[in-house]
């Protein structure tokens, strides 16, 4: 249980990512991103979006894709959070790809530096960890 206001950030941050992950909508998505993003991929490989647009756009893509998998909905655990001071936190969780059955297509691990804007935390690097 989250013992601080920003671990409970933390926690709604990740929360509202799973609801605007259900809308497949690439602009819903990205409103808990700043710019610029930094996205690091499991293979090292990076993307950096300079617009919101840019963003919503990648993640666009990205539900496109899950959804042709056959993906439907997504949850997380193993969440870890170490808080950066009073405005910021890296989150780190296991994130699964549920399918309609509520079967897991795929899971991985992801790094989040999450920083207070706007008046909640959103995130500005993710990392994909290397399996």
């Amino acid at each position: 249980m989250p013992d601080t206001p920003i671990e409970r950030e933390v926690v709604a941050f990740f929360d509202e990512f799973v609801e605007a992950f259900a809308t497949f909508d690439g602009g819903v998505i990205a409103r808990r991103y700043l710019v610029p993003y930094l996205a690091m991929h499991a293979d090292g490989s990076t993307d950096t979006f300079t617009s919101s647009d840019e963003i919503a756009g990648y993640f666009q893509r990205i539900v496109d894709d899950y959804a042709a998998r056959g993906c439907r909905a997504c949850c997380y655990r193993e969440l870890e959070v170490v808080p950066i001071g009073l405005n910021a936190a890296l989150g780190t969780v296991t994130w699964s790809l549920l399918r309609a059955d509520g079967t897991e297509l795929t899971s991985w691990r992801e790094s989040y530096d999450l920083v207070r804007a706007d008046g909640r935390l959103k995130a500005f690097v993710s990392v994909d960890h290397a399996e």
